[in-house]
């Protein structure tokens, strides 16, 4: 019989919204709910709307977050919302790792200058401000 209290079936399954909540994949059931709502959640490769779509054991969930996509296979239905080592026991990350950064894209160093050229950096008008007052100048 089901445990309604936990959304947990006997035969081992789970409320999908519920599995991602305790898998800490996202922060509260209720964002769980909006993605699935969404459409940004598959189970076995096929589009759900309703957060209350059981899940069980050996399920693959793709889920588009912020600006990846994860894979998850589901090892454990879990029974509690625990610490994230025990949350990470739960499923197997079969996500593509992120791709390299293209070196277009990184940011730019520095410039370097020649000494004397242009106008001075705000680090040589400090020094010189300094050797203007040991020196007994005004600014």
């Amino acid at each position: 019989m089901a445990d309604p209290d936990k959304g947990i079936a006997a035969g081992g399954k789970i409320r999908v919204d519920k599995w991602l909540w305790y898998s800490r994949t996202v922060k509260s059931r209720t964002l769980a709910q909006g993605l699935i709502k969404a459409g940004k959640v598959r189970v076995n490769n096929s589009r759900i709307s309703s957060p209350s779509r059981m899940v069980e054991v050996d399920d693959v969930l793709t889920i588009t977050l912020a600006r990846q996509i994860r894979i998850l296979k589901i090892v454990d239905v879990g029974t509690r919302r625990g610490p994230a080592p025990e949350a990470q026991m739960l499923y197997e990350d079969l996500s593509p790792p992120p791709p390299k950064r293209d070196a277009a894209l990184r940011p730019a160093r520095q410039a370097v200058r020649e000494e004397g050229a242009g106008r001075p950096t705000k680090k040589e008008r400090r020094a010189l401000s300094r050797f203007r007052q040991d020196a007994g100048q005004e600014i």
